[in-house]
């Protein structure tokens, strides 16, 4: 595990491929961290250079005691690549992962070439969902994930992952303090659909059929809002994490974008 600071964090990264390939930067969902690329980092670490990190709350990052959010979630990114002193990269981001990889297209759009989006939307969620989250945050304040793991894992992965007992894991490791800073980062980030006409890099969006975190409709006006968007790739019978539970049907579209259009 390597490390970059920015406003006194200390992100985790590591990097996999040619140092001299194009790089391709991948930022990973709520609860999750940079591990869940990793049957795609393999896949692709041939071509390009892929840089994995952990943002703010979670993997080699950890907790963080202040808010935050996707705006600044994206200047991270953009702080990674000075650190890598990179002068331009692409994208894959998933869920939240997606949230801030379209705020950094957003802010510097000259620094990236193509973005590959998955189970991601522009919008926000609706009253109930981030009602939902609330209850999680007061839950995890008094137990951690000891009472709900499972059903994350139900709720992330699906129920027939095999991997799912080393994410649990990873949840029942996760300190109690300031879980609420990722929870308010999730639930209060703005709108960003009216903006999605600025995003005209090449892009490619995933989506799992069986997603109940975010709706596949999401994933469609997201794929139709984009004006340069060259696919929507709907991964039959996946859930909310399909470059992961379903790597095998992920890889052979995302390679053949990123070779188009991230080199």
């Amino acid at each position: 595990m390597r490390y970059f600071e920015r406003e006194g964090i200390r992100f985790g990264y590591n990097e996999t491929g040619p140092t001299d390939a194009p790089i391709v930067v991948f930022s990973h969902g709520f609860l999750m961290d940079g591990e869940m690329f990793r049957p795609n980092v393999a896949e692709l670490s041939n071509a390009f250079r892929c840089v994995v990190w952990d943002q703010r709350g979670f993997g080699a990052t950890g907790p963080t005691d202040k808010p935050f959010s996707y705006w600044d979630s994206a200047r991270d990114l953009i702080a990674l690549l000075d650190h890598l002193e990179a002068a331009s990269a692409s994208l894959v981001g998933m869920s939240q992962g997606g949230f801030l990889s379209m705020r950094a297209a957003l802010l510097e759009p000259d620094r990236f070439r193509a973005l590959a989006l998955i189970s991601t939307r522009s919008d926000v969620d609706s009253e109930a969902v981030q009602q939902s989250f609330e209850t999680l945050k007061r839950e995890w304040a008094r137990n951690g994930a000891a009472h709900v793991a499972a059903d994350l894992s139900a709720f992330l992965l699906g129920v027939d992952f095999e991997a799912s007992p080393v994410w649990i894991r990873k949840w029942m490791a996760l300190a109690a303090e300031h879980f609420e800073h990722p929870v308010d980062a999730l639930i209060s980030r703005d709108d960003i659909t009216p903006r999605l006409h600025e995003i005209t890099h090449s892009s490619i969006v995933f989506h799992g059929s069986d997603d109940i975190a975010i709706s596949p409709r999401c994933g469609e006006s997201l794929a139709s809002g984009l004006p340069n968007c060259k696919g929507f790739v709907l991964v039959d019978e996946a859930g909310h994490t399909p470059n992961l539970t379903h790597a095998e049907r992920v890889n052979p579209a995302l390679r053949d974008f990123l070779m188009r259009y991230a080199r």
